[in-house]
């Protein structure tokens, strides 16, 4: 009996023993086929992180505009008689630059001071007879009211007559005109536009967060696309007293001399506005970062932990600064030498086996040009 027992007991052991061995072969067969079909390594682009001396700087675009700019009208209708300018002329300030039909006026003018002119010896006459009782103080009084308004209506004419001279207000670049001789103007017809431009005005908005690093007399840079390569200095001279509620914005305006009158009215400007001293800061290509809605993230390249020769990326959490051009300063995350990946991380994932190909490299310029520059 007991060596059956034994028999039995053997060959269930013998069972048990099998089927185990056989499910640790197949667990072993399975790990060795999903190690052989694991996904292929990753092409990238790395660069190295490096240390690099920023400015602090504030930027904003602005718009250009004349020291002094109106548009040229009249204000009163008339014919034109002569045009006394070009366009594109520097005019002078009181320099005749329409002369209107007066004729008309010019002789009611002279009517009426031949009018003051009776009105003031009547009232002569009338003075000296009543220094002597000759005549009452009421005829006095009546005729000294009629010299006044005499006088009164010649002054209103010469007034009208004088708005048929249009002058230049101010010296300055009359624009382009469509003014002829013998064309009819209506009041506010617009004759052409002058504009005051040896100091030009740049006005850009800045948020509000940035109001304690601007103050008056502190310099900007200026430059625009019609002058890439050529910066223009200037000066803060207005800051606005209000901030715009709806962007909580604050207009800023410099001030920048124009004696080549390079800049023109209505131009659009890059102002750049220096704050505080330099600084050093780790830097990389903006294409490395990634932007989440739960933070900022890169891919760093490490040792492979069993092949060395094989590298893997390890996505980690970045805090950025502030940005120039296409680099971007990195706070907190990555130190200086440290290699991470600027192109090619869109197919990644954290401990993914990469192949690295700097072949072609994303664009790393603190202050990039237009490719047609």
């Amino acid at each position: 009996m007991t060596k059956r027992m034994l028999i039995m007991l053997g060959c269930v052991g013998l069972l048990f023993g099998g089927i185990f061995g056989y499910k640790a072969f197949v667990a072993h067969m399975i790990a060795k086929a999903m190690h052989a079909n694991q996904a292929p390594p990753v092409t990238v682009a790395t660069t190295i992180a490096k240390m690099e001396s920023w400015q602090p700087n504030l930027t904003a675009v602005g718009t250009i505009r004349a020291l002094e700019g109106v548009d040229v009208t009249t204000e009163i209708a008339g014919m034109v008689r002569t045009v006394h300018f070009k366009s594109g002329d520097d005019v002078r300030q009181g320099q005749l630059l329409v002369q209107l039909n007066a004729d008309a006026d010019v002789a009611l003018l002279h009517s009426l001071e031949a009018q003051a002119e009776l009105a003031r010896t009547t009232y002569e006459r009338d003075r000296r007879q009543f220094a002597v009782k000759a005549i009452s103080q009421a005829v006095l009084d009546v005729s000294q009211a009629d010299l006044k308004s005499k006088r009164a209506q010649a002054d209103a004419q010469a007034a009208l007559v004088a708005k048929k001279t249009i002058e230049a207000p101010f010296s300055g670049r009359i624009g382009i005109s469509t003014v002829s001789p013998g064309q009819y103007l209506n009041p506010g017809d617009r004759i052409a536009t002058l504009q005051a431009i040896d100091t030009v005005y740049v006005d850009f908005m800045l948020p509000q967060q940035a109001i304690a690093q601007v103050q008056l007399g502190q310099t900007v840079t200026v430059t625009t696309d019609s002058y890439p390569d050529r910066p223009f200095q200037g000066t803060i001279t207005a800051i606005n007293a209000k901030i715009d509620p709806q962007t909580r914005n604050i207009e800023i305006e410099a001030t920048q001399d124009n004696p080549r009158h390079l800049l023109l009215p209505g131009m659009f400007a890059h102002v750049q506005i220096a704050t505080g001293s330099t600084v050093n800061q780790v830097t990389l290509p903006q294409t490395a970062v990634t932007y989440n809605p739960y933070g900022e993230t890169v891919f760093v390249v490490t040792p492979g932990a069993q092949d060395k020769s094989a590298p893997i990326a390890r996505q980690i959490f970045v805090t950025v600064g502030a940005k120039r051009g296409d680099q971007v300063a990195i706070l907190k995350g990555i130190q200086a030498g440290e290699t991470v990946v600027t192109s090619g991380q869109m197919k990644l994932k954290s401990g993914d086996r990469i192949i690295v190909n700097n072949t072609i490299q994303p664009s790393n310029d603190a202050a990039p040009m237009p490719a047609d520059q």
